[in-house]
């Protein structure tokens, strides 16, 4: 952890165009602010087409939010097999997904209660 924290629009800034920089797709942001006992305030999630493309999201979020927000994530965990990757940011927390883990798992409806803004994809 370093000590300048960034805020939590700049850190989702960051990480959104990251993802779409490499075509990471069905990107959403979960605000979980509103819920009750939750671990953080965000989740994005978003889902790569095979391991590398995974493992290719999650490398450019964090080289990108090293760089430009001087943050390193507090936990990364999943790269091994690359089905689904979680970049811990404290506040924001990063699911990448590939398309049948992220339907087995449905993160989206587990969090119901969750504001979910979907984020158009530039490419």
């Amino acid at each position: 952890m370093t000590k300048k924290h960034v805020n939590a629009d700049d850190l989702i800034a960051i990480i959104l165009k990251a993802i779409d920089d490499v075509k990471g797709v069905n990107i959403e942001i979960l605000d979980l602010r509103e819920i009750e006992n939750t671990v953080c305030d965000y989740f994005i999630v978003c889902t790569g087409t095979s391991n590398t493309h995974v493992n290719a999201i999650s490398a450019i979020i964090q080289k990108q939010v090293g760089k430009l927000a001087k943050e390193k994530a507090w936990h990364v965990e999943g790269e091994g097999n690359a089905e689904w990757v979680l970049l811990d940011y404290i506040n924001v927390v990063v699911h990448v997904f590939q398309k049948h883990i992220r339907e087995y798992y449905d993160i989206e409806n587990l969090w119901g209660d969750a504001k979910i803004t979907s984020i158009p994809s530039t490419n």
